[in-house]
């Protein structure tokens, strides 16, 4: 009898300070995020964000379990951390061109991320641009 291989996928994710990693194995379609299920994560409107490619996607995730792993940042750069790994792990799992294309017209940054991150402060200020005020009087 030969055994099947075992097919697994790691993808990341990065938005802000937030970054995120997931695991996607054949299953029964299950989705956890830092070990919580999808259906009862909080905020709402994280789980919105975080199930969008599971939407657009149809029916190709049914068939797998996906584990995201996210620290750093908010909830909210948490949530759309996880939304580009779980985006890219889809489209690396189905290999379509459909799904890649139906991800990219909806929002370009599920698969290509946004590079902007935080200008480090310098000195003579409390900010990255501020400047202490000076008074002549």
């Amino acid at each position: 009898m030969p055994t099947q291989k075992k097919r697994v996928i790691l993808t990341s994710g990065k938005r802000k300070a937030a970054i995120a990693r997931a695991t996607l194995k054949i299953g029964t379609g299950r989705i956890r995020i830092n070990g919580i299920p999808a259906e009862i994560y909080q905020p709402a409107l994280a789980k919105s964000k975080i199930v969008e490619p599971l939407m657009l996607s149809g029916e190709a995730w049914k068939n797998l379990n996906i584990d995201v792993n996210v620290e750093g940042g908010g909830f909210m750069g948490q949530a759309e951390a996880a939304r580009m790994a779980i985006a890219r792990g889809i489209v690396e799992w189905t290999k379509s061109s459909a799904v890649k294309e139906s991800f990219l017209s909806y929002d370009r940054t599920m698969l290509a991320g946004d590079p902007r991150r935080i200008e480090p402060k310098k000195f003579g200020g409390p900010g990255a641009r501020r400047r202490k005020q000076k008074s002549y009087r």
